[in-house]
């Protein structure tokens, strides 16, 4: 069992415990003795490592994306924490938990499994119900789909983050189609929301990091989703064909732009809601990851985001009053929406 993790490791702590190992660079000192950089990673963050004594031998010990056992010297390094270590090998399984390296959702997988279940049997269309149980029942299918991340980064990237993404925009699905009423085929959307990023389960790997499979970088997760309905549907024999279209082009377009990979864009009611929901999901998802993994909890602003193009504002720092400054209007500089210094103009996409 794990005893230390990274977001508790201080400054002088002797650190000795397992980690992940997420890089691995050998390198020559000026002086021609060899060392190792690495990064090692646990569920609640990374830290920087280095070997500077005897790094030719432990360097056999390990591999990249290998759970070790490491002993080391915690220091100030560059603005952040570095672990000098004096000793490095790998863990030998069966001793530790995938989960205590990589992070994963907040939320309780088995939760979510039963919101699944639930959300399936809401469906009221036979057909719809009946291809989505093919899906979510076949227990490889089931098992990938439960411990996916939603992407290798940037949102939802965590382990069981594939689950949460889908079902946080069924639930918007629900809302919205409540909203609208008889303009949206309810089960359709709902059922294209479970689908909709279903090849991702394998477009990506979480083995011990989370990379994209050779067939994800071949394919993309749309193809490979479009090809496992597919074969769904051609073992059910009497699925509306024309049911079938309308779901499929919900698959097709639900990054909404031909540019982010979308081979069709949205153009039927359910799949230009999709498209909404399924930005806005991604998208609050990754502020409320930067918010929260900014490394100033004090600044009422993170960084500038290169992703997005901007600072993002996190809210009123401690001890200030809350509200803005009054403005003297006859003084103040006039502003034209949209322009400001670090705002500029851009489409941002999430979904790759």
């Amino acid at each position: 069992m794990k005893k230390i993790y990274v977001k508790d490791i201080k400054e002088r702590d002797n650190v000795s415990d397992v980690f992940l190992v997420t890089k691995k660079e050998s390198g020559v000192s000026k002086s021609g003795k060899p060392y190792l950089v690495l990064k090692l990673m646990d569920s609640s963050g990374e830290i920087e490592s280095r070997v500077w004594d005897d790094a030719e031998r432990l360097d056999k010990n390990f591999q990249k994306n290998d759970i070790v056992n490491i002993k080391g010297y915690t220091v100030a390094y560059q603005g952040g924490l570095q672990i000098n270590l004096s000793a490095i090998a790998t863990a030998p399984e069966g001793q530790y938990s995938l989960r205590d390296f990589m992070p994963a959702s907040l939320r309780d997988p088995a939760e979510m499994v039963v919101e699944l279940d639930g959300v399936i049997a809401s469906i009221n269309d036979v057909n719809l119900k009946a291809l989505l149980k093919a899906v979510f029942e076949d227990p490889a299918l089931r098992s990938r789909f439960i411990s996916s991340p939603a992407a290798k980064s940037m949102h939802h990237a965590y382990l069981s983050g594939l689950m949460e993404h889908v079902l946080s925009i069924c639930s918007l699905a629900a809302k919205v189609s409540d909203h609208y009423g008889a303009a949206i085929n309810k089960d359709l959307l709902i059922s294209g929301a479970l689908l909709h990023d279903i090849g991702k389960i394998y477009e990506l790997s979480c083995e011990r990091s989370f990379e994209y499979t050779d067939e994800g970088r071949l394919l993309g997760h749309i193809t490979i989703g479009i090809e496992l309905i597919d074969s769904k549907v051609r073992e059910m024999k009497a699925f509306p064909r024309e049911l079938a279209v309308l779901l499929k082009h919900m698959i097709l377009s639900h990054h909404g732009h031909l540019e982010y990979g979308s081979p069709k864009r949205p153009k039927t009611i359910e799949a230009i809601v999709l498209y909404y929901l399924d930005d806005l999901d991604a998208k609050v998802s990754a502020v409320k990851s930067l918010i929260e993994k900014d490394a100033d909890p004090a600044a009422s602003w993170t960084p500038y985001q290169r992703i997005f193009e901007r600072n993002i504002f996190k809210g009123t720092a401690p001890g200030e009053a809350p509200g803005l400054p009054p403005v003297d209007v006859l003084k103040a500089d006039v502003a034209i929406p949209g322009r400001d210094d670090d705002d500029k103009p851009g489409i941002l996409n999430l979904f790759s």
